[in-house]
């Protein structure tokens, strides 16, 4: 079928604003701040304390325009713009015809241009109103206070459908970018196009599946229209009418023996092309084919919180994602699957769309679709409260619409909740604690707006109110309620509790925790001179979001360490420490299992390169954290728990496969120069899909002055070594431990690293001048053992020059 006229106006458009030099250009998609500092007139916003010099960009207007050429033989018919994420109050005009007025960054726009088109030349210009402006004006129309977020110092973002963190974040720069991110298209309706395509699965007890393909039309005037649906090699043509409007049609394919597709670690992701071709579009769709759950049933603590995929419980390993950069045009296909492919060789295989951000690009879930990550989507709502007037609503409803009608056919979905954080965003402002009910009332609107939208656009999708959540209608403190539901634990690092805190608690589904560490010394070197290298300069402060931040960092190390002997060991000890934080959380909320089904680490990537909570530097490079990761979310490991009274150390095992494992593991003590001593060898058998005890040490066993270590081995493959340390790393009188290394750059482009070490070297990392990857980190050598790991850097064939660092080695007075 010939594809109908359609002409792309990404490219390079015009950019204006009051007061601005006449030749700025933009790139479409693309955004203002980006454009701008491409060409000079800002400074890098993420330099030194430049977010301060690019506020003013926010304020203005700014007027986006480019022309375009019709042939008059084109002109019949009818024509529409296609547009998606235009971020965000935009009027657009075509040949100075108003044709749209947009309000929302979320929702996909067509408006009819065919009145306005003109032979020859024609000219489209979208004027990008300054979002502070547009959240004032909506802020003072409204029937009560409705204050923001103190996470946000630029104003009004709430009354915005924006995201929420370009507001700026406790781990965001505040910018209030606007731009085009999305398609920008002229389309030709001929004579209809597809509007939704969404495909329903029913699982039959045979072992069959039928596909119900439903595909949604919009055409101007009632047509005949020729329709052909192509699925795993089935051709079906059809000749279907078509009302004026819309027109839902049904075609029904089955699947006798499915291909399913499983979660990173459970199984293969087998997906399915699905196309449907009209004349002039054709629409194509991978599928999934899956049954996913989420199992609620009450039991003795209050309710569970799992999820379960073709039958099995599936142990949810994760992090939160949040955009991939601050700015859009930084951002491209390529790096996002960067950090997705880290989260899965990291051994995740869940992350979740934080509600603060945007619901991401369509290759963006094709990507998960394909890597086995499982998204627990959040509606794009978060630590606000927001209005409840007819008109935000009715936004919102359309906004719900149509992203679950865009999305919902993706395998890797798992569930779609309704907002982050919103009951507890109840409590933060003085207005909503003195007349809670009003803003109760109004959140409520807000959510079964949501709701029912969703449920409308897709009624089979799995629906959770918000997120911390103890269930449907219950506005309790989630936070710390661990019976039921999903829970955000922070007490750890916002109310500086101490890492052993993390045992005191036994959550359902931890879909929130966090401890933040310094980005890396290689990204802190980009964005701050020497001078500006001090924990305590401005510069740093600036890119330190969080209140408090960097004290709870240094305070905790005086906790845990023996202070650093200069910043770029602290940094390194504060990623350290992090790793430690999360490693405590997770390796005994796995150990609850199936009491607890679910740890998502907050957060998984930066926008900008800051102190954060996130175990992948901006750019992608892994943090000490991330390395981590990969070993305490290994499918079959085991974990040292101590007692809650010091005496025992219990060796949980924990086995995520179907399979029952074999585990043996072998203890040692080694002292302080690096000398192991046996202590005692374990074997057991773990049930699939269970934790359960391998072997329990009495504390005293280990020597005072000595550190219990352990290597582990399973019948599935998996492997491991650790350490338990009873008491705190500073009362260690370490020693030198001789660390040696030997790199050779190898035909490949890739470093091969060999490191030896004559003693106890704990915590050993390798920092590299350059981006790129290391095979492993952040390890444990004990007397004359050796190491051999791999360096792959960012960019084939860049020369790499090595740092190596140890725990002794840091704070080591020379």
């Amino acid at each position: 079928m010939p594809e109908t006229p359609q002409i792309d106006l990404g490219g390079v458009w015009s950019l204006e604003a009051e007061g601005q030099r006449p030749d700025l250009e933009i790139s479409i998609p693309g955004d203002v701040h980006s454009a701008l500092q491409e060409q000079g007139v800002i400074p890098d916003p993420y330099f030194g304390k430049n977010e301060a010099k690019v506020q003013w960009v926010a304020h203005k207007d700014w007027r986006l325009s480019r022309s375009f050429r019709l042939d008059a033989s084109d002109l019949d018919g009818s024509w529409y713009l296609d547009l998606d994420f235009v971020d965000t109050v935009a009027t657009i005009r075509v040949n100075g015809e108003r044709v749209l007025e947009a309000n929302n960054c979320f929702r996909r726009y067509r408006p009819d241009v065919s009145k306005v088109l003109v032979a020859g030349e024609n000219t489209i210009e979208v004027l990008l109103h300054s979002p502070v402006e547009a959240g004032k004006a909506i802020h003072d129309r409204q029937p009560f206070e409705v204050p923001w977020t103190r996470n946000s110092p630029i104003p009004y973002g709430n009354m915005l459908r924006k995201p929420q963190c370009h507001f700026g974040w406790d781990w965001n720069i505040a910018l209030a970018p606007l731009g085009l991110y999305g398609t920008v298209k002229l389309r030709k309706l001929d004579p209809a196009r597809i509007e939704h395509l969404m495909v329903k699965q029913r699982h039959l007890a045979n072992g069959s599946v039928e596909l119900d393909v439903v595909l949604t039309l919009f055409a101007v005037d009632p047509c005949v229209l020729p329709v052909e649906f192509e699925f795993d090699g089935e051709t079906v043509r059809l000749d279907c009418g078509v009302n004026a409007g819309e027109t839902v049609l049904h075609q029904r394919f089955v699947v006798e023996r499915p291909r399913l597709w499983w979660p990173a670690g459970s199984g293969k992701q087998e997906l399915y092309e699905l196309k449907v071709t009209i004349p002039g579009e054709t629409v194509a769709r991978q599928v999934g084919i899956r049954t996913l759950e989420l199992i609620t049933d009450k039991d003795e603590a209050g309710a569970r919180f799992a999820f379960k995929v073709n039958g099995r419980e599936i142990f949810c390993k994760g992090a939160n994602w949040i955009p991939a950069d601050a700015l859009f045009s930084k951002t491209s296909p390529e790096k996002t699957e960067a950090l997705l492919q880290s989260a899965v060789d990291a051994n995740m295989n869940m992350i979740r769309i934080w509600g603060g951000g945007f619901y991401e690009h369509d290759w963006f879930y094709d990507l998960c679709d394909r890597l086995g990550l499982m998204v627990w989507q959040d509606f794009m709502f978060a630590c606000n409260l927001y209005p409840s007037t007819p008109e935000f609503l009715d936004n919102v409803a359309a906004e719900v619409d149509y992203q679950v009608r865009r999305l919902s056919h993706h395998a890797s979905i798992a569930l779609w909740c309704g907002d982050n954080e919103l009951v507890g965003a109840l409590t933060w402002f003085e207005v909503s604690q003195k007349d809670r009910d009003r803003y109760l009332v109004s959140y409520d609107r807000l959510n079964r707006t949501i709701e029912a939208a969703a449920k409308k656009a897709n009624p089979e999708l799995i629906w959770w109110p918000s997120s911390p959540s103890c269930g449907y209608l219950d506005f309790r403190d989630a936070w710390h309620a661990d019976g039921s539901g999903d829970m955000h634990f922070w007490s750890v690092w916002h109310e500086n509790k101490s890492f052993d805190h993390y045992r005191k608690v036994k959550p359902r589904f931890c879909s929130e925790f966090g401890f933040q560490s310094y980005t890396s010394n290689l990204q802190i070197s980009r964005f701050a001179d020497k001078k500006d290298i001090n924990i305590a300069s401005p510069v740093m402060e600036v890119h330190q979001k969080n209140p408090g931040g960097n004290e709870r960092i240094a305070g905790t190390m005086f906790r845990y360490f023996r202070f650093p002997k200069d910043f770029s060991n602290f940094v390194y000890l504060s990623q350290i420490q992090q790793g430690l934080a999360i490693k405590t959380a997770v390796e005994f909320w796995r150990s609850l299992k199936p009491h607890c089904m679910g740890t998502l680490i907050w957060q998984l990537n930066d926008t900008w390169p800051v102190a954060s909570w996130a175990s992948l530097d901006y750019g992608g490079n892994w943090k000490a954290m991330h390395y981590q990761a990969r070993r305490f979310f290994e499918p079959v490991s085991i974990f040292a728990i101590p007692s809650a009274d010091g005496k025992v150390i219990g060796i949980a095992m924990v086995n995520d496969t179907p399979q029952p494992t074999e585990v043996s593991a072998e203890f040692f003590t080694v002292s302080m120069d690096g000398q192991r001593s046996p202590l005692t060898t374990a074997r057991g058998t773990c049930r699939p899909d269970a934790a359960s005890t391998l072997i329990s040490l009495p504390a005293d066993s280990v020597p005072e002055g000595s550190l219990l270590v352990w290597s582990y081995s399973a019948s599935n493959g998996s492997s491991g070594r650790g350490h338990h340390v009873s008491g705190t790393y500073k009362q260690l009188e370490l020693e030198p431990p001789g660390l040696t290394a030997h790199s050779v750059l190898r035909a490949d482009g890739n470093y091969e690293i060999t490191l030896s070490s004559k003693g106890l070297a704990l915590f050993v990392m390798l920092e590299a001048d350059i981006e790129g990857r290391f095979s492993d980190n952040a390890f444990d050598l004990t007397a004359g053992e050796s190491q051999t790991l791999f360096f792959t850097p960012a960019e084939q064939g860049a020369e790499a020059e090595f740092t190596i660092r140890d725990l002794y080695s840091c704070q080591a007075v020379d």
